[in-house]
C-alpha cells in the first residue's frame, strides 16, 4: 500500500472494517491487520508530507518536485522486524559472529579485490594513512565488494523507519535519527540531479530521472547504501570522487567506495602506524574484568594497564611494536557461550584506531572482525615507526649513552690530593 493514500479512501476502508459481521468467537486476524495497515500508511503518510514540506521550505526546492518523488514510496513491515532488539533469551556471541565473516570465501574475495585495486589502495593508504588492509576488509565485511548491498528501496526504508519505527525504548531517538537521514537523503539526491542547496525555487539544471534514481536505489535495511555501506549523511560528508569522473558512486566504483572509506577513517582520528587492539594476557584477565563497562571510551593509560598485568612491557614501548605508555585505551570483551552454554568472555584492549572503527560501527564485534580479517590479509597489527623518526631516536639514544659514559668515566676516576 502506498503512503501518499487519501483520506477519503481510509474513511471507506475503515467504515467497511468496522461494518463486517465479527465471530462471536474470534475477531477475522486479517481485517484487523489491513485496518492497522492503513491506518499505518495514512499517519506514514501524513508525517512524510509534513517532512517534505520542510525541506521544502528551508531549502527552496519546489514542493511538488518533493511530493512526484515519493508519490510511490512505501511503507515495508519486514525491516520494522529486522531492527527490533534481540529478544531477552538471546545471548551474543562473538565466536559464530568472527566465523560469519573472517571465513575462506569472503578472504578469497578480499585478496581479488585487493589485487583488482593495488595500485589504487596503496594510493589511498598514503594519502589517507589507513592501511590497505583495514579498508579492504571493511568493504569486505560490509557487502563482500558488492556482493550484498541490500535490495529495499532507500527512500521506503527511511520512511518507514523514520515515521513507523517499532515500539522499543529508544523509539524516539531512533524515529529522529532516521527523519535526519530522510533529509540528508533528499538533499543528497537533489544535489547529485545536478541541484543547488538552497534551490530558490528553481528546478534549473536539475534532471527530474536522476533524481528519482537516487531515491530509488537499492540500500540495506537500515538504509545503508553502497559497497561501503554509508549512509546518506556518511555519503554527503565523507564520500570522494575516487575515480575522477565527478561523481561519487558508491555502488558501481570500487575506487569511490576505496576513497571513502578512507576518508572516513581519517577524518574519524585514525592514527597512522599505530596498532588497533591487544589481547589482554592471561594474568590479567580478572583485573579487565573488573574495568569492563562497555563503554567506548578512551580512559585507562597503556601504562596503567602495565601495571595491572593486563598488558606487557612490550606492548607499552613504541620501538617493540607497541604504543606510548600515556597512550590512552578501553577494556573490549566480547560474550559468548561456551559448549555447555555457560558465559564466557574475550578480552582485548581497544586503542584509538579499534575507537575509530568504532566510529564506522558501533559494534565491538564489528571492530575486532575487521582487525582480524586485515591481519587475515597481512595487516601487522603493532606500530610502525618511521625510519627517520627511528633513526633521530637511535641517535638521540647513542648521544645519551655516550653521555652517560663519560659521566661514568669521570665518576671513576680516583680523586687527586
Amino acid at each position: 500500500m502506498y503512503l501518499r493514500i487519501s483520506y477519503l479512501l481510509l474513511a471507506l476502508l475503515l467504515t467497511a472494517c468496522a461494518s463486517v459481521p465479527t465471530p462471536p468467537t474470534k475477531p477475522d486476524q486479517s481485517i484487523v491487520n489491513q485496518a492497522d495497515d492503513v491506518a499505518t500508511e495514512a499517519r506514514v503518510s501524513q508525517n512524510l508530507n509534513e517532512l517534505l514540506s520542510q525541506v521544502s521550505q528551508d531549502q527552496e526546492i519546489p514542493l511538488q518536485s518533493l511530493e512526484s518523488g515519493f508519490l510511490d514510496a512505501k511503507t515495508i513491515p519486514s525491516i520494522r522486524k529486522l531492527v527490533l532488539p534481540p529478544s531477552g533469551t538471546f545471548k551474543k556471541n562473538w565466536l559464530v559472529y568472527r566465523k560469519r565473516f573472517i571465513e575462506p570465501v569472503r578472504l578469497k574475495a578480499g585478496k581479488a579485490f585487493w589485487e583488482e585495486n593495488r595500485a589504487f589502495l596503496s594510493q589511498v593508504e598514503q594519502d589517507s594513512g589507513v592501511p590497505a588492509e583495514i579498508i579492504v576488509a571493511i568493504i569486505g565485511i560490509e557487502t563482500i565488494y558488492g556482493r550484498q548491498t541490500g535490495n529495499f528501496r532507500v527512500k521506503d526504508v527511511l520512511s518507514t523507519l523514520a515515521f513507523s519505527y517499532p515500539e522499543t525504548p529508544n523509539k524516539p531517538a531512533r524515529e529522529q535519527l532516521f527523519k535526519d537521514q530522510l533529509k540528508e537523503l533528499i538533499l543528497l539526491c537533489w544535489t547529485e540531479a545536478g541541484g543547488k542547496l538552497p534551490a530558490k525555487n528553481s528546478m534549473q539544471g536539475v534532471n527530474g530521472t536522476r533524481f528519482s534514481t537516487c531515491l530509488n536505489q537499492n540500500s540495506s535495511y537500515a538504509g545503508a547504501i553502497g559497497l561501503p555501506q554509508f549512509m546518506p549523511s556518511s555519503i554527503r560528508s565523507f564520500a570522494i570522487d575516487g575515480d575522477g569522473d565527478g561523481r561519487v558512486d558508491l555502488k558501481q566504483s570500487p575506487k569511490d567506495a576505496i576513497a571513502s572509506v578512507g576518508n572516513f577513517m581519517k577524518k574519524h582520528g585514525w592514527q597512522p602506524g599505530m596498532p588497533i587492539s591487544f589481547p589482554v594476557q592471561t594474568d590479567g584477565i580478572t583485573a579487565a574484568k573488573e574495568l569492563a563497562d562497555g563503554q567506548p571510551q578512551l580512559k585507562h593509560t597503556v601504562q596503567e594497564l602495565i601495571e595491572k598485568g593486563i598488558l606487557t612491557k612490550q606492548q607499552g614501548d613504541l620501538q617493540s611494536g607497541g604504543v606510548e605508555p600515556s597512550s590512552k585505551a578501553f577494556i573490549v570483551d566480547l560474550p559468548y557461550p561456551d559448549k555447555d552454554g555457560s558465559d564466557q568472555v574475550q578480552y582485548f584492549i581497544g586503542l584509538n584506531n579499534f575507537l575509530t572503527i568504532v566510529q564506522y560501527n558501533r559494534s565491538y564485534f564489528y571492530a575486532q572482525s575487521v582487525a582480524e580479517f586485515a591481519e587475515a590479509l597481512g595487516y601487522k597489527n603493532q606500530s610502525v615507526v618511521p625510519v627517520e623518526n627511528t633513526s633521530k631516536t637511535a641517535s638521540s639514544k647513542s648521544a645519551s649513552e655516550k653521555s652517560k659514559q663519560k659521566k661514568t668515566s669521570a665518576k671513576k676516576k680516583p680523586k687527586t690530593n
